[in-house]
């Protein structure tokens, strides 16, 4: 008897122990998942097919998407070393102007190519990297070519600079400046601690390029033309990257609209069937 009743305190006590640790643990720790990208399809168009003489846009062109004849000039450049180190660890720093803004935009990109379109394993890989759902200063975005698919992870971030008026960007040593004050610290910390600092001070600029952007519809979505007059790979004149675009929250209304697009384009004789390459185009050619 006596027994038993020691067994039962001994249970008792084992039991508030238990209880005690137990209420003393923190909750276990939800890890973070992967981020949740936006889509922007981007497509080609033929620029013999689309331009005028004068590097415009046809009026057949704009009327068929709602456009009218203003357009937005955004003047952009790249900043890099001259062995590309900072392009070659899939980063992208770039300085814009867009007419009608008072402050530069600086965007810092990370690209992971997607394979097999695997979305999902671009994503999870980002997230391994470091980008994942609780990082709110960058966005995902799926870039969603003719054939190819790239997941883009880009902070932005404002840049003032006196001295600078119009559509003028900064100078190089100004540039690297501002680019090295926002610079973000994945960024810099991505080979080791400083590293995109160091990249930054070393670097130059590719471009510029001052691009011409006409806003309008198709199929009920925000549609934009962009015309990017870039150097051609001689180097003795201009070769125009005509891309058409729109952006959605929804991959299934991406793929569909994105094959709509292309057989529309195709009926027109305005398809370029290519995939967008201009950022790699300006790194090579400037």
């Amino acid at each position: 008897m006596r027994r038993n009743k020691w067994l039962g305190g001994l249970a008792s006590v084992v039991c508030t122990a238990v209880l005690a640790v137990s209420m003393s643990m923190p909750a276990p720790v939800q890890a973070a998942s992967n981020m949740v990208p936006d889509y922007e399809v981007k497509l080609l168009m033929q620029p013999s097919a689309v331009l005028g003489s004068d590097g415009k846009l046809t009026s057949t062109v704009r009327a068929a998407f709602g456009m009218p004849s203003t357009v937005t000039k955004m003047n952009v450049e790249f900043l890099d070393t001259n062995a590309k180190d900072i392009y070659t660890n899939t980063w992208i720093p770039r300085i814009r102007k867009t007419e009608g803004e008072s402050d530069f935009e600086l965007t810092y990109k990370k690209r992971y190519p997607i394979i097999n379109d695997n979305i999902t394993a671009a994503l999870t890989l980002a997230k391994q990297e470091g980008f994942d759902s609780s990082d709110t200063n960058y966005d995902a975005q799926v870039e969603w070519g003719y054939l190819n698919k790239t997941l883009s992870i880009s902070n932005k971030k404002t840049g003032k600079k006196s001295g600078y008026s119009g559509m003028d960007l900064p100078s190089a040593s100004d540039s690297r400046k501002l680019l090295k004050d926002n610079v973000p610290g994945k960024m810099d910390k991505w080979l080791y601690n400083g590293w995109g600092t160091d990249m930054l001070n070393a670097s130059r600029v590719y471009g510029p390029v001052l691009a011409k952007r006409s806003i309008g519809t198709w199929s009920g979505l925000e549609t934009y033309i962009e015309v990017w007059p870039i150097q051609n790979a001689a180097g003795t004149g201009i070769e125009n990257v005509v891309e058409i675009s729109f952006k959605t929250n929804s991959s299934t209304t991406a793929s569909t609209k994105h094959d709509q697009l292309i057989t529309y384009l195709q009926s027109q004789g305005w398809f370029l069937a290519q995939d967008s390459l201009k950022t790699q185009m300006i790194m090579d050619r400037y």
